[in-house]
C-alpha cells in the first residue's frame, strides 16, 4: 500500500507539479517532465484519441498534466506495471483534481490501454 511518504508517489507529485508549471510558463523542471513535454505531441494524440469529447486545450490543466506523465510512462518508460501506473494517476487525481478527476483518468487512461492493445493508433 502506498503512503505520502513513499518515494516513488512523491517523485510523481513533484513531475506533475512542474508539468502544471509549465502550462503556464516555461522554467527550470525536472528532467523527466523535460522529457515529458520533449513527447507532448505524440502524447498528447493519444490524449486526444481516449478523450474525444474533450479537447486538449479544454482539458483541466491538473487533469493534463497527470495524464501526460502517466501517458509517458507508459508508451517510453515502461518502468512500473501498466495497473502501477494507473494507480498512481488515480491517485495523484484524488490529490490534486476535481470531483470528476480521477474517475476521468481512469476512463481516459483505460481507452489508451484498449487502442494501444487494438494498434488503433500509428506511431
Amino acid at each position: 500500500m502506498k503512503t505520502p511518504h513513499d518515494p516513488r508517489h512523491r517523485k510523481r507529485q513533484r513531475i506533475i507539479e512542474d508539468l502544471f508549471k509549465m502550462s503556464f510558463h516555461k522554467q527550470s523542471v525536472n528532467t523527466l517532465a523535460k522529457e515529458v513535454m520533449n513527447h507532448k505531441d505524440f502524447v498528447d494524440q493519444y490524449i486526444s484519441r481516449s478523450a474525444q469529447e474533450f479537447p486538449i486545450e479544454k482539458i483541466n490543466k491538473i487533469d493534463l498534466a497527470i495524464l501526460r506523465l502517466a501517458v509517458y510512462e507508459l508508451l517510453f518508460e515502461k518502468k512500473e506495471p501498466t495497473n502501477v501506473i494507473i494507480d498512481e494517476a488515480v491517485e495523484l487525481a484524488k490529490e490534486y483534481g476535481g470531483e470528476t478527476s480521477p474517475g476521468f483518468i481512469n476512463g481516459a487512461l483505460g481507452n489508451i490501454l484498449r487502442y494501444e492493445k487494438s494498434s488503433k493508433i500509428q506511431k
